[in-house]
């Protein structure tokens, strides 16, 4: 079933010339755009329900009491407590609250404000919360091997709050691009705010790395619909930036996050890019998308200063490629008509 499924995955999101439709700068029309949604949206629903059904299965509790150390003997000792603790319902559902609200303001600060220095705050705002308060358990990527499993095997059963947050960013992708990338996701933010001399990767090189998080999702999925005894949650076992988030952690991934914020100083974001599952996720639905980050859409420059300012390879031939943007508005920052740049030299005429 995981395979008819990605099968057809593949199919909705294939390559559509631009142009094809009345929107500017959008790979579909009316008459192809609607149905290709409208079956994405049939997915998510089947997904939802079959997460749903899962959950009815009643449960049952073998022992009324966890064996205890004097119980056990032999000097025993009970392990440290699972890290971070379990939650409330109310309390997951404000996770989910805040998720999507903070994808709504980042959706925002983008598309309609167009300001970088406001999608930096929320990018520090989302790191404080999902990363260090939330210690990287509100995730989207991690979440795509629960769900994977949970469609599959009828005995496995995740929370809905897990459903939502898996299928939230996706939905956002569909209509507004990526929106949880921007100034929502924790290990983005971080890569985000590390970078200061970014260095441009050739472009063939940058495509073949980014074919990476494709088979990466593929192995993810492999040891996820092992069976029980044999699975493997790879995705959050190898997570490199949950341990900085926990302040704890096996010193070699420490390591191996430290090694990805060192790169980060020069490279944008390589995790997100060549690595992150969910982004390769993310970027099939977002060539679905109606609106998204547009360079200057009615007024076109074309000085090349918003290519230079992307340190993420998202802009070819002065344009914005939809599907690789991480809607960080770096070239909004950087551009002369429109963004923050264009309105500090208003305000410095209208001061003079």
């Amino acid at each position: 079933m995981t395979g008819s499924t990605k099968v057809t995955l593949v199919s909705l999101v294939g390559e559509i010339p631009c142009g094809a439709g009345p929107w500017p700068g959008c790979p579909l029309g009316p008459a192809k755009g609607l149905p290709h949604i409208a079956l994405l949206t049939l997915f998510f629903l089947f997904a939802a329900i079959r997460t749903i059904s899962a959950q009815s299965i009643p449960y049952q509790r073998p022992v009324d009491e966890a064996p205890q150390e004097r119980s056990i003997g032999g000097g025993y000792k009970t392990p440290a407590v699972q890290k971070p603790l379990p939650r409330s319902s109310w309390l997951q559902l404000l996770d989910v609250a805040v998720l999507a609200a903070a994808m709504g303001i980042s959706s925002w600060l983008v598309l309609k404000r167009r300001s970088r220095k406001s999608l930096v705050a929320l990018a520090i705002g989302s790191m404080a919360y999902f990363g260090f308060y939330r210690e990287g358990c509100v995730c989207p990527i991690g979440s795509i091997q629960n769900v994977a499993v949970a469609l599959t095997d009828p005995r496995y059963s995740i929370p809905m709050v897990v459903t939502a947050t898996f299928v939230l960013p996706l939905v956002m992708a569909v209509f507004f691009g990526r929106a949880f990338c921007g100034g929502v996701c924790a290990l983005g933010a971080i890569q985000e705010l590390v970078l200061l001399r970014p260095v441009e990767v050739p472009r063939r090189l940058d495509r073949a790395l980014g074919l990476l998080k494709y088979v990466y999702l593929g192995l993810a999925l492999f040891f996820a619909l092992k069976p029980a005894a044999a699975r493997d949650f790879v995705i959050c076992r190898f997570d490199p930036f949950v341990d900085f988030f926990r302040r704890t952690g096996p010193p070699h991934m420490l390591l191996i996050g430290g090694a990805f914020l060192l790169a980060g100083m020069f490279i944008g974001r390589p995790y997100c890019r060549y690595l992150c599952p969910y982004g390769g996720l993310l970027a099939w639905c977002t060539r679905l998308a109606r609106r998204g980050v547009t360079i200057t859409p009615d007024k076109e420059l074309d000085c090349g200063l918003c290519t230079e300012a992307c340190p993420y390879g998202a802009i070819e031939k002065m344009r914005a490629v939809r599907r690789n943007c991480l809607y960080c508005a770096r070239c909004y920052a950087a551009c002369p008509r429109d963004g923050e740049l264009a309105r500090a030299k208003a305000q410095l005429v209208k001061l003079s």
